[in-house]
């Protein structure tokens, strides 16, 4: 089995926040995880996939809120939602606890990397 271990939690805190598992960490270009920690009242997180991905966002602790092109959305613990491509939102930590969030993301269409 060709297993590693990653400490997700501590990179994110060493890294300001958030902690990218991309193609370095994993050799692999299919797919990456993040993992991110808002403190209370922090605000405008970007959440952007970029061309040619998508993310699967879930948050695992807290409160956030999102806001979109379509308007405000406040997520609670346990949702999740879908983002592709160019789109973008700004997250904002409402509560009065760390937020804690973690996506999963890949290739939405065969292209370049960057």
């Amino acid at each position: 089995m060709n297993m590693k271990l990653f400490d997700a939690a501590a990179m994110a805190l060493e890294k300001g926040g958030e902690c990218v598992l991309g193609s370095a960490e994993l050799n692999t270009h299919a797919c990456y995880f993040i993992y991110g920690r808002l403190r209370p009242g922090e605000k405008g997180r970007v959440v952007s996939p970029g061309k040619g991905h998508e993310e699967i966002f879930c948050l695992v602790s807290g409160r956030v809120r999102l806001e979109t092109p379509d308007g405000i959305i406040s997520l609670s613990e346990g949702q999740a939602f879908h983002i592709c491509g160019d789109e973008s939102l700004l997250m904002d930590n409402e509560g009065d606890t760390e937020a804690v969030y973690v996506m999963a993301g890949g290739h939405s269409s065969p292209h370049g990397h960057h």
